[in-house]
């Protein structure tokens, strides 16, 4: 049977909102469940974490659309504008707190993007000039390679503590 929510056809612009929410949605996700300890285990030799994925994954939604997008300066920004340091998530900061964190920069992205013409451009200090359109692509594709990351480190943690895969 399909999933009456899934959205397969239609504007693009719906496409790309659904997409990107789905992804948005998938890599939290991999995160939804674990404990505190689970969450901030490191399995692989960088400093990549499962609640880390998350915390980037907001730094991103913050850097396109708050600061690039929206032309914000950094200090309008709802979070950490610093990149390197975007995985780097607080010994007082909570896997909900976190998950928050994401949902609250993904829904000032759909308010910001929400009257943007999907052909608008936009400079990037890096890129040069971007577009609405480009940027969900991007972000679309960002969200799906960490949510694959997630779903491998979940695999990982769920193995230890002998608990189905995704199963809180």
């Amino acid at each position: 049977m399909s999933d009456p929510t899934r959205v397969t056809h239609g504007p693009e612009r719906q496409l790309l909102e659904y997409l990107l929410d789905h992804m948005r949605a998938e890599l939290i996700d991999t995160v939804r469940g674990l404990s505190e300890t689970e969450a901030r285990r490191r399995l692989v030799p960088s400093m990549t974490t499962s609640i880390g994925l998350v915390k980037h994954a907001a730094f991103a939604e913050r850097k396109w659309f708050q600061s690039i997008l929206a032309g914000l300066p950094d200090s309008a920004c709802d979070g950490a504008m610093v990149g390197e340091a975007s995985f780097v998530v607080g010994d007082d900061e909570t896997v909900a707190d976190v998950i928050a964190e994401f949902e609250r920069a993904g829904e000032r992205a759909r308010t910001i993007a929400a009257d943007i013409d999907l052909d608008a451009i936009r400079e990037h200090p890096d890129f040069g000039p971007v577009s609405l359109r480009w940027i969900y692509l991007l972000m679309i594709q960002e969200f799906a390679r960490h949510a694959g990351h997630g779903d491998i480190l979940r695999e990982q943690i769920d193995a230890t503590v002998s608990r189905p895969p995704g199963q809180a």
